[in-house]
C-alpha cells in the first residue's frame, strides 16, 4: 500500500486527484484520508507510520463482493476501515476508537 500526496494545482486551476487508485496491483491512498480516519494531523501519521506504529490490512472481496476492497488501518487505540470498489470509489468507512485503552487482538483480525 502507498500514501499519495495530492498533486499541486496552479492557482486558479481545477485538481481532481482521486484518494484511492490501483496501480500495478498496488492500493494507493491519499495519507490525508488515513490520517483523518485515524484522527491525527498529517505529519503525526506520517511518523507513526516510518516508526511502525501504524499498520494496515487489505483485503480483496469475492463471490457477491467481488471488485470490492476493505483497507484498514491500525493506530495504537483506533482502527479506521474503508471499503471501496474497484474504481477506488469509498461506499463505506468506519472507525473504532477506544480511547486510551490499547486495540484489542480481536479487532485486528480480518473480516
Amino acid at each position: 500500500m502507498r500514501l499519495s500526496r495530492k498533486a499541486q494545482a496552479k492557482p486558479g486551476a481545477r485538481c481532481f486527484v482521486k484518494p484511492i487508485e490501483f496501480l500495478d496491483g498496488a492500493v494507493q491512498i491519499d495519507a490525508s484520508v488515513i490520517a483523518e480516519g485515524l484522527g491525527i494531523t498529517l505529519p503525526l501519521l506520517r511518523q507513526q507510520m516510518q516508526a511502525g506504529e501504524i499498520t494496515s490490512l487489505a483485503e480483496r472481496g469475492t463471490d457477491a463482493d467481488n471488485g470490492r476492497h476493505r483497507l484498514t488501518f491500525f493506530s495504537a487505540h483506533r482502527r479506521f476501515r474503508l471499503v471501496v470498489d474497484a474504481e477506488g470509489a469509498i461506499i463505506q468507512r468506519s472507525a473504532l476508537d477506544f480511547g486510551n485503552s490499547p486495540l484489542p487482538k480481536s479487532v485486528r483480525k480480518p473480516g
